[in-house]
């Protein structure tokens, strides 16, 4: 880490400098390693909030909260990155000066957040995140506002798992499980909620057929889970069928396959049994 010289002014453009360094160092290793283009991408609130679902929110005051849990902006996306380093000059002289009075030892109002799990984006503050972040500081004071979601933003960590996060929040408005049912339907391939909802929903239609009377889908999900998804995870995990695939990854294969093949929404050992030969072995990781 550089010397402080003990001028302000000139400690603040020195770690501008270093800190726009930083951020085009940190986007040519990234190029250098063909990752994606979002890596170093600041979180977009708004894209965030639509993914999982707003239900409401709640102001928390004034806390101290963890430098490194500020991940997104609220309208700020393009002038800082991922860790809030500037990404042109365009910030340098207001961040130098707000720099430099810190340096003097000026008080530093708090900065406003909005939280989401645990991540924090900023609405107001940006200039001071960004210089603590080149501070090495690690809490910052900042009035928080909570946001409440329909879904955990767990395992949010780049702009590319916004996809996945939204498509299950879709899946669980047409399929609304609950507890551990909704923990037990995962899959990895975003598209693949969709293709289970459409599943279900025609289960279901089957089902009121069946009955003769509506249903809700709280109550089609909930006995599509007891009556239909469990006995079948049950039986491939039995005949030790694709392992490394989620459960509903597991169940969706073979009910695609099923139909291919005896063109029936029936199940039983024998139709387990002629799948099991079929079945392809991949490593995919369940998503959070």
């Amino acid at each position: 880490m550089a010397r402080d010289t003990g001028f302000p002014a000139a400690d603040a453009e020195n770690d501008f400098t270093r800190q726009r360094r930083r951020a085009e160092l940190s986007r040519l290793v990234s190029w250098l390693r063909r990752e994606p283009d979002d890596v170093n991408e600041i979180l977009p609130f708004d894209e965030v909030v639509a993914a999982v679902g707003r239900v409401g929110e709640r102001s928390l005051g004034l806390q101290v909260i963890p430098v490194n849990s500020i991940v997104g902006s609220v309208d700020r996306t393009r002038d800082f990155d991922r860790f809030f380093r500037p990404t042109s000059t365009r910030v340098r002289e207001r961040w130098q000066r707000l720099a430099a009075a810190q340096r003097r030892g000026e008080s530093v109002p708090p900065i406003q957040v909005y939280r989401i799990g645990s991540m924090h984006f900023v609405s107001d503050g940006h200039h001071r995140v960004s210089i603590a972040y080149a501070m090495h500081w690690s809490t910052i004071d900042a009035y928080v506002t909570e946001i409440q979601t329909k879904i955990s933003p767990d395992g949010i960590a780049q702009r590319g798992d916004l996809v996945i996060k939204d498509h299950r929040r879709l899946f669980l408005t047409r399929v609304p499980l609950s507890g551990p049912q909704r923990a037990a339907v995962v899959v990895t391939d975003p598209w693949e909620y969709a293709e289970i909802s459409q599943s279900v929903e025609a289960w279901g239609f089957r089902l009121m057929q069946e009955v003769g009377e509506f249903l809700s889908r709280e109550t089609v999900a909930r006995r599509w889970f007891g009556e239909e998804f469990l006995p079948v995870v049950r039986m491939l995990r039995a005949a030790e069928m694709l392992p490394d695939h989620t459960d509903a990854e597991a169940y969706l294969w073979v009910a695609r396959e099923r139909y291919r093949l005896v063109r029936q929404h029936v199940w039983n050992d024998e139709i387990i049994a002629e799948l099991s030969h079929l079945a392809p072995r991949r490593h995919k990781p369940a998503s959070p």
